[in-house]
């Protein structure tokens, strides 16, 4: 059965599907007005929160506390700064083979999984090395 969406959220979910980066709400808001398809900025979050409970989208928050979104497309993990505030993306996931296991012990469906390490990049380490 295909799902149903609304038409904010399918606006939502057509922008999400163009980007290579996930968006904070602000933003993507600014960029649905930007493509001629602009919504209130509160339909624009409660679209994203509906769209995380279906498992369609998923969020990040950064170490300012800005949430990101991004289609649950793949799973994608970062590294980050916690000096200057940047994330790295790692290409691995050590946690795949314990998901699968969840599921199946628990009968419960997993949407996705995050996983972030905090810490000091190379050059903010430099910088605090007398």
């Amino acid at each position: 059965m295909k799902a149903q969406y609304t038409r904010s959220q399918t606006k939502i979910i057509r922008v999400l599907k163009s980007l290579n980066d996930a968006i904070s709400a602000q933003d993507l808001y600014i960029e649905l007005k930007n493509r001629d398809h602009p919504l209130g900025l509160a339909t624009v979050y409660r679209g994203l929160e509906a769209l995380k409970a279906q498992g369609i989208v998923k969020s990040r928050t950064l170490s300012s506390g800005e949430a990101l979104y991004s289609l649950v497309s793949h799973d994608q993990h970062y590294i980050n700064c916690v000096s200057c505030g940047q994330s790295f993306a790692i290409n691995e996931c050590p946690i795949q083979n314990l998901e699968e296991r969840l599921e199946k012990t628990y009968n419960f469906q997993v949407y996705y999984h995050t996983l972030e390490f905090f810490g000091r990049c190379h050059q903010c380490h430099a910088k605090s090395v007398p």
